[in-house]
């Protein structure tokens, strides 16, 4: 089982268009699938259809305590998308509230990494849509993963949200056994605008082999897919956004990549 974490400190960046896009791509090769809302506002649970304002069972109800079967919340949570071989643990906004809720509750870290090692049998590739803030659902999100996928926008602010995330996690890391590798992806990357292209160099320049050596462009069919609640290489496999994405899972699975060469942040 791969668990991939999709996160950065800054809202609109492409963090639910990657996860769905990557998450699509894996279920056509007949890779069972399954992806994590857990981001408050709840969009990739609105991208399938869901309401995170009224779901009742939802990734909020694993951190609740229960005097039924622990695995209950888990399985009573998993949704079935409209896509096969896709599956959902899907967010609410109630999610919102628990760190308030929690306070210092000890253990509260790893209760997804706990939920998800139950259905290692079932799910070889798993990714999560992380919250744009730092707090208990990121810091589970973290503690889950293999990898860290940081996706950003080719703009200059965009490159401050990038700054806050490599903050934080080399402040996880320090709860960690090892440095947690990850890899920045540029998206929404439009070689016809100046910001663009002058930001994607800052990148490269700064975080060197950090940064993936590909991009994701602009295209306006990832909104379009978003509408009808498929994920684009679904829709249109040979459209710029599908195609670059499938580069991305190539680079991330393929022979050539090699975990311990990824960066880490200490």
């Amino acid at each position: 089982m791969t668990i991939w974490a999709v996160a950065n400190q800054k809202g609109g960046v492409g963090k639910t268009t990657t996860v769905v896009s990557l998450a699509g791509l894996l279920a056509q090769q007949g890779q069972p699938t399954l992806v994590l809302d857990m981001d408050p506002h709840g969009s990739l649970t609105t991208y399938f259809g869901h309401d995170p304002d009224t779901i009742e069972n939802s990734i909020y109800s694993l951190f609740q305590k229960s005097d039924s079967s622990p695995n209950a919340a888990l399985f009573n949570s998993l949704q079935k998308t409209n896509i096969d071989n896709l599956y959902l643990l899907p967010g609410s906004t109630a999610m919102a509230t628990l760190d308030r809720q929690l306070g210092t509750q000890g253990g509260k870290g790893l209760v997804i990494k706990s939920n998800l090692a139950l259905l290692a049998d079932r799910f070889p590739n798993i990714l999560i849509d992380c919250p744009p803030m730092l707090g208990v659902l990121m810091i589970n999100a973290l503690a889950a993963c293999d990898q860290l996928l940081i996706p950003v926008q080719t703009e200059f602010l965009a490159l401050k949200g990038l700054e806050r995330m490599l903050h934080t996690l080399e402040m996880i890391n320090h709860a960690r056994n090892q440095g947690l590798p990850y890899l920045i992806v540029p998206t929404m990357f439009d070689r016809r605008t100046r910001a663009s292209t002058q930001s994607l160099r800052m990148l490269r320049e700064k975080y060197n082999d950090g940064v993936w050596d590909s991009v994701i462009p602009i295209d306006t069919q990832f909104r379009d897919a978003s509408k009808v609640g498929i994920p684009l290489p679904s829709m249109n496999e040979k459209s710029r956004g599908s195609l670059a994405y499938k580069q991305l899972l190539q680079h991330l699975t393929g022979p050539q990549q090699d975990i311990e060469k990824l960066p880490r942040v200490f």
